[in-house]
């Protein structure tokens, strides 16, 4: 167990009551690893969805090469800070947000309430994930559970081909050019001390797949007892928001809020954090400004830049 002290560092920007962490709960992508650099693939994944619609074979191999090769090469600016915005979110409501925008342009044509899209669109912007309470056309329903996850799946190919594989080959012959700056220490610090942590993802987890694999090639084993005591991810077809899936673990492990450190580098996991009660850590980079404003907002207590700054450890004593 650790004792998080409320102190007068620099790096507290919201003050918390002293609390015993018991329990660790961590975002991956930009948090810990940086083998995805993943927001210009979605950027250009979303936008072309916006502009051309879903043809059918809008997920076929050339879409994919063209898409590859378009990643990153000019600014988009819905888009980008949509990605920006959507940080955390379930993956598959971020494709959902694309396809909606489609439908709002005219490029995908569906029987649905327009006012309810555009209401769910702007929820989404605003971090909602779940909206059983709007009225929807089972047209519209059938349309989105088809074609949301073809594109999840279009996007995860055309990320693999941007930067995955040819990151992840590297970061098995050297791990640490592929953490962020004192990430192991830091988990082993957590692990020394009693707290058990989990890493959350919007991604998919399946066992020696996808980020299963990348968490294991960069050295954070995974397992009861290990330094990551488990992963908790999406599907490919069903949108697990992480304020849910920290919910469940709340309930599942028996623990109060209060107990727990959440840390990450997105809305969602930062915002569900506060909600719940814990002391809550955002990783984002010193020119990350906009998101550093944001996340103060959204109730983090702390921001650092990486985990070797010696005030961070100040906090928390055994």
């Amino acid at each position: 167990m650790l004792k998080a002290h409320n102190t007068n560092s620099k790096i507290v920007i919201n003050p918390f009551a002293d609390a015993e962490i018991t329990y660790a709960f961590h975002d991956i992508d930009g948090t810990h690893s940086l083998i995805r650099e993943w927001p210009p693939v979605m950027s250009i994944c979303l936008y072309d969805v916006i502009v051309n619609g879903l043809p059918e074979d809008f997920d076929s191999k050339e879409n994919e090469k063209r898409l590859i090769n378009a990643a990153g090469t000019k600014e988009l600016p819905e888009t980008d800070r949509f990605c920006v915005e959507s940080a955390g979110l379930s993956a598959l409501t971020q494709m959902e947000w694309a396809i909606r925008r489609s439908v709002e342009e005219g490029m995908v044509k569906v029987n649905c309430d327009m006012k309810t899209n555009s209401e769910i669109i702007k929820r989404i912007w605003e971090g909602e994930e779940i909206f059983d309470s709007l009225p929807e056309t089972d047209e519209m329903n059938e349309m989105l559970k088809e074609k949301t996850p073809r594109l999840f799946k279009l996007y995860e190919a055309v990320l693999n081909g941007y930067c995955r594989d040819k990151n992840l080959e590297k970061a098995k012959q050297n791990p640490e050019s592929y953490q962020v700056d004192g990430s192991m220490d830091f988990m082993r610090f957590l692990k020394d001390n009693g707290v058990k942590s989990y890493f959350v993802t919007g991604a998919v987890v399946e066992k020696g797949m996808g980020m299963h694999e990348e968490v294991e090639a960069l050295g954070y084993k995974i397992g009861k007892g290990e330094l990551v005591e488990d992963i908790i991810g999406s599907t490919w077809t069903e949108k697990i928001p992480k304020e849910t899936v920290m919910k469940r673990l709340l309930k599942e492990l028996g623990i109060n809020g209060k107990n727990v450190l959440v840390v990450g580098d997105g809305r969602a996991e930062i915002l569900a954090g506060a909600e719940m009660g814990a002391v809550v850590i955002s990783r984002l980079p010193k020119s990350s400004e906009y998101q550093r404003r944001l996340h103060k907002e959204l109730g983090s207590n702390i921001i650092v830049e990486d985990y070797v700054d010696k005030d961070l450890f100040e906090i928390f004593t055994p």
